[in-house]
């Protein structure tokens, strides 16, 4: 294995779940009932497919622009109140990354602006060569487009590279590109469909940091 391609939101930081909470928060402001579904249904969703989501499940009379512009401000100041949350494990795991010279990228269904300023905040931008943002690709997650740009400007075959991925949207994405999905599940538990997609599966990055090097210790790098 000579990559390892990263989720953002829900593997490097605790941001799946304040999303969220922000955008059902949202909706009883607006009075738009029950959105749970959309909730769920979008996470690790690029901005095209979102749309086309709430849309199917809402109709076309959603007021999305304004909802989503209300629900990413409300996030934005509770990150700014609260701080921006890093998962557990993640300096670790990217440290270790980098001194063992594997090919480290980012592939997040979110913007750029938003990755990158997530990146500078916490100190991470460093550790990735190639970052690939939702709105770098015309449909994102579960489509493989995203993970296959990131192989592609990494230099890596999607067979010798590994993806960490927290969402079901995410790991058929990994899948359908060819590559090693592992989950580490956060807001949504992996159903039998998933499992069966799975190179591997870790509680925390710290667990699949101690599989890694059990890998360099057995010559299977």
């Amino acid at each position: 294995m000579k990559a390892v391609v990263f989720d953002m939101d829900g593997i490097l930081f605790d941001t799946e779940r304040i999303s969220c909470e922000c955008w059902k928060e949202t909706g009883e402001e607006m009075g738009l009932g029950d959105i749970s579904e959309g909730v769920t249904g979008c996470i690790g969703l690029n901005k095209n497919d979102a749309t086309a989501l709430i849309h199917r499940l809402y109709g076309e009379d959603f007021p999305w622009e304004e909802f989503r512009a209300r629900a990413h401000a409300r996030m934005d100041r509770r990150i700014a109140r609260e701080g921006l949350p890093v998962k557990t494990g993640v300096r670790e795991i990217l440290e270790y990354l980098e001194k063992q010279g594997y090919l480290v990228g980012l592939a997040s269904s979110t913007a750029m602006q938003g990755v990158m300023g997530h990146l500078e905040q916490s100190g991470l931008t460093q550790f990735f060569q190639v970052i690939v943002t939702g709105d770098m690709v015309e449909h994102s997650k579960p489509e493989p487009d995203i993970y296959l740009k990131a192989c592609e400007k990494l230099g890596a075959a999607p067979a010798d590279a590994m993806a960490v991925e927290d969402s079901p949207n995410g790991i058929r994405s990994a899948y359908r590109a060819g590559m090693k999905p592992v989950m580490v599940p956060d807001m949504i538990a992996p159903t039998p469909e998933i499992e069966e997609m799975l190179f591997g599966k870790f509680t925390t990055l710290l667990d699949m940091l101690e599989y890694l090097k059990g890998l360099e210790c057995n010559g299977e790098k």
